[in-house]
Parts: structure tokens; C-alpha cells; sequence
């Protein structure tokens, strides 16, 4: 079995590095970034909606239990593991932190990366592909309510009804744009989804590089030593774990069969990047560390990539191998 590094996760490396070495082009650069990534947020959630056929939304809703175990997990499994941590956390930094893994917990599951997958493990691509579009619209409204049950008590620059106007205009809006032009655009969408993936993941990297960039000309990342990003990584790859194995445990009890089994567990276990660095250049304030708040969620971005394409593959060839019996 040969596993091939994904690309995504080797341009984020080089972005962050060159936020490193050249952090002031994101404070000091002549280019708008901020209305450049404000205005690539907006048209990659428009391109989002030409994909959602509200056809197959409605037929979507038909597996109800699926659909309500994976979203479950996604919003309230993922933050309720993290809550039950927040009593330990006695130090500044280790609030930061910890809200870094609530805002990961809090976030919608992946869309490309979860149907894929589940498409090469044979599970219910149907299934995958409806859970991972309304997990984004889900997380419209979820996310800052999670986020803002402990921003409010600590920031005053967090205001939740200006949040929720920011994503209407910046996100909702052209959502529903896009779904109600894409009885006409949709085999355009189809036709050039590669060329869209790429224009996704440029805008996600500039935003990335804007907070980097920002983060170590601060020097935020002082705060961070070499045991708490190894407490970081090994604490995301646990998280993965429990919420895989324990969505795979909830899926037989619920007698569900193989295939959609393999959609709870995978799309269940997932969290978005693209909507993650979308929401924290939303949600956070100028003056918060937002690289120190990415960086639990591209850690476990890469992380999650990494297993289920192990486990995609491994069940690809068992499933492989019964047909030849």
C-alpha cells in the first residue's frame, strides 16, 4: 500500500514558512489580502451552492438516523470532549489553547475530502455527500454559538449579532445564491471542479498566510513551546480517535450496515478547513492570536487525511478482495 503525502497539507507547510521568514508582506504589503480573502470567501461559498442540488437535499433526508448520528458528532459529541477539559485549564495560555480545540470541536465537517474517501471505502456516497453539504449550513449558525458561550465572557470585541451579519453577507447569502442559480450553473460547476478546488484552497492559503504572518510578527507563537505542540499534536490525534471509534460503536448499536457505517465514521470524525479559516477571520478580533487558533485545526486537518486514507484503502482492498471470492 503506497500512501501519497497530500499536497494541501505540503502547500500549507510552505506558506507557513514563508509567513515566517517574509511575515511583512501580510502586515505592511500594498495588496488588499483582507478584501482579497473577503471577497474569495464569498465566491467560494457561491460555487458551494451551484454544487448543492436542492433535489438531493430533499432526497438526502430520507436516512434521518445517519444524518442525525454524523451531525451530532460533528457538533455536539466533538465539543462536549473538549468542555469536559475546560476545568483543568489554569493558565492564560492554556486558555488559549484550549479555545483553539474548542473552535476546532465546534466546526462543520469536511465536504470534497469526506465523499471521497467514503466513495473509495464503498460506503453511502449519497449519504456523504448530503451530510457534508448541510454540516456547512449547520455550522452557519452553530459554531459561533459555541464559540461565543466563552468569548463573551472574555472578550468585549466578540459580538455575536455582528458575527451573524458578517456570515449572512459573507456566507449564507451567496450559499443560497448559488443553490438558486444552480439549476443554470451547475454543469458549469461540474465541468470546471478542479480549476474551483484550486481557487478554494489559493484563497484558504492566503488567509492562512495573513494570520501567520500577523502571529509571528506578534510573536505569539513565543508562548508555544516545543511540549505543548507536542501536547497539541498528540491531543488531536486522541480526539480523531475517540470520535471515530466511538460514532463506529453508536452505528452498530444503531444496527446500521456496513456502508453507512463507513459514512458516520468518516464523515462524523471530520472538521473543515476551508470553513474553519474562513470562521476565525470572522469570528476572532485583529488582536487575537487567530495562528495559535488554526493551529490545533491544520494539525488535525492533516492528521485526519492521513488515517482515514489509511483506512479508506485498507477497506477498498478487503472489499476488493471478497468480490474476487
Amino acid at each position: 500500500m503506497k500512501l501519497k503525502i497530500d499536497n494541501f497539507v505540503l502547500a500549507i507547510l510552505v506558506v507557513i514558512g514563508i509567513a515566517y521568514f517574509f511575515p511583512h508582506w501580510g502586515s505592511d504589503s500594498p495588496i488588499p489580502i483582507d478584501l482579497i480573502g473577503s471577497i474569495g470567501i464569498s465566491l467560494i461559498f457561491f460555487f458551494y451552492g451551484l454544487k448543492l442540488s436542492p433535489e438531493k437535499i430533499r432526497n438526502g433526508l430520507k436516512n434521518w438516523g445517519l444524518h442525525l448520528l454524523v451531525q451530532a458528532s460533528t457538533f455536539f459529541v466533538f465539543p462536549l470532549i473538549i468542555l469536559a477539559f475546560h476545568p483543568f485549564v489554569q493558565t492564560e495560555d492554556g486558555q488559549t489553547i484550549w479555545l483553539a480545540f474548542l473552535f476546532l470541536a465546534a466546526l462543520p465537517s469536511t465536504v470534497s475530502s469526506s465523499v471521497v474517501m467514503v466513495s473509495i471505502a464503498s460506503g453511502n456516497v449519497p449519504a456523504a455527500i448530503f451530510n457534508a453539504s448541510i454540516s456547512g449550513l449547520i455550522g452557519i449558525v452553530l459554531t459561533p454559538l459555541w464559540m461565543g458561550l466563552f468569548f463573551q465572557q472574555s472578550s468585549a470585541d466578540f459580538d455575536l449579532g455582528s458575527i451573524y451579519i458578517k456570515l449572512l453577507t459573507e456566507i449564507l447569502v451567496p450559499v443560497l445564491i448559488g443553490i438558486g442559480l444552480q439549476k443554470f450553473l451547475g454543469k458549469w460547476v461540474q465541468k470546471y471542479s478542479k480549476q474551483l478546488s484550486t481557487f478554494d484552497k489559493s484563497v484558504i492559503l492566503l488567509i492562512i498566510y495573513k494570520s501567520f504572518a500577523e502571529s509571528f510578527e506578534d510573536r505569539v507563537f513565543s508562548s508555544v513551546s516545543l511540549v505543548d505542540l507536542a501536547f497539541i499534536t498528540v491531543a488531536t490525534t486522541a480526539l480523531f480517535f475517540v470520535v471515530y471509534f466511538l460514532t463506529g460503536f453508536l452505528s452498530k448499536k444503531l444496527g446500521f450496515d456496513l456502508e453507512d457505517r463507513i459514512t458516520a465514521q468518516f464523515c462524523g470524525s471530520k472538521k473543515s478547513l476551508i470553513h474553519g479559516t474562513v470562521f476565525s477571520k470572522i469570528l476572532f478580533s485583529s488582536t487575537f492570536p487567530v495562528g495559535i487558533i488554526l493551529l490545533p485545526l491544520m494539525l488535525y486537518h492533516a492528521i485526519q487525511i492521513f488515517i482515514i486514507s489509511i483506512i479508506a484503502t485498507r477497506l477498498a482492498e478487503r472489499r476488493l478482495l471478497e468480490l474476487r471470492e
